[in-house]
């Protein structure tokens, strides 16, 4: 019940925030035109902002041989996720292909999944979350980025990943994180006020995508649905089914299984912004995805603990 009542109060909250965006069109108080601003200032500063910050804590040598786990079932988890969904798209080839398949493999785990570790495994649990959301990025502003980007080419792939500020940014955690880098009060006090903008800023601009959309439209699309159903359902499901043949157990798998159950990332909405796919789509998946982890991610809490 108490994890079924964290899912509950986090998706309260991104609604409230999506809310907060669509009322800010509804009502006049921003333009259409200030989501590209937005999105960029998301993207450029504060997302590098929050990796960085969420590297600036203590390392604990007892536990080295569970984080090189971590490590070895983040790239596991987030390649089965992969390797379903070009599966389930390989027939699919009109435009909306690469957003979709970002949709798909991508969740939203650290606004989504971290309270939910947090409250199962204590601060243990969030290291290798933090492991996790290590892997998450490097893939996400690699394979992610060259994917929504359409640079398939070997220079264009190698281009996007040496410009995205991402990847340094996660560089930078790095040294920060395994040299045990002092870092001054002030600066860390800086860096978590713009970390904290990370989620609020996402979903305002989602609510000012869904304040232009189509909301009958979004709930009747079917790729949303399909989307719905691989990211939230078909995924999560094989992880936990591999995970188990192999024999797989504890808070290690527990908390990577978690976090690849969660709902669609909220730069999908981004994304779609930023490279002209359909803004709508992107929106409706975040949403809906979210909403549904309301009943799917303490269900999949509850499972793992009783089966693993």
């Amino acid at each position: 019940m108490e994890l079924a009542l964290i899912s509950i109060r986090q998706v309260a909250v991104l609604f409230l925030l999506i809310l907060a965006g669509y009322l800010c069109i509804r009502f006049g108080i921003l333009s259409n035109e200030s989501r590209k601003s937005f999105s960029n200032l998301l993207m450029y500063l504060i997302v590098p902002i929050m990796i960085i910050y969420s590297y600036m804590t203590e390392f604990n040598e007892e536990i080295l041989e569970n984080l090189w786990m971590a490590l070895l079932l983040s790239c596991a988890a987030i390649g089965i996720g992969i390797a379903v969904t070009f599966i389930i798209t390989l027939k699919h080839h009109d435009r909306s292909q690469p957003i979709m398949r970002f949709a798909m493999i991508f969740s939203n785990a650290a606004y989504m999944g971290f309270p939910l570790i947090q409250a199962m495994f204590g601060s243990e649990g969030l290291l290798y979350a933090s492991v996790y959301l290590t892997v998450f990025n490097i893939v996400l502003w690699s394979f992610g980025y060259s994917m929504i980007a359409g640079k398939t080419a070997g220079k264009e792939i190698l281009h996007s990943i040496i410009t995205a500020p991402m990847l340094y940014a996660v560089l930078v955690g790095l040294c920060i994180f395994l040299l045990q880098v002092p870092i001054p009060s002030v600066i860390r006090q800086s860096f978590s006020l713009i970390s904290g903008m990370n989620t609020p800023l996402a979903m305002i601009i989602t609510g000012m995508i869904i304040a232009s959309s189509d909301i009958k439209a979004i709930l009747k699309n079917p790729k949303i649905w399909r989307t719905l159903g691989v990211r939230m359902v078909l995924i999560p499901a094989v992880c936990i089914l591999i995970f188990y043949l192999l024999g797989l157990h504890g808070v290690v798998p527990h908390v990577v299984l978690l976090l690849e159950a969660c709902p669609c990332a909220a730069i999908t909405s981004i994304f779609a912004i930023q490279y002209h796919y359909d803004e709508e789509y992107a929106a409706g998946a975040v949403v809906l995805t979210t909403l549904i982890s309301i009943v799917t991610l303490p269900l999949c809490a509850l499972f793992l603990s009783l089966a693993m």
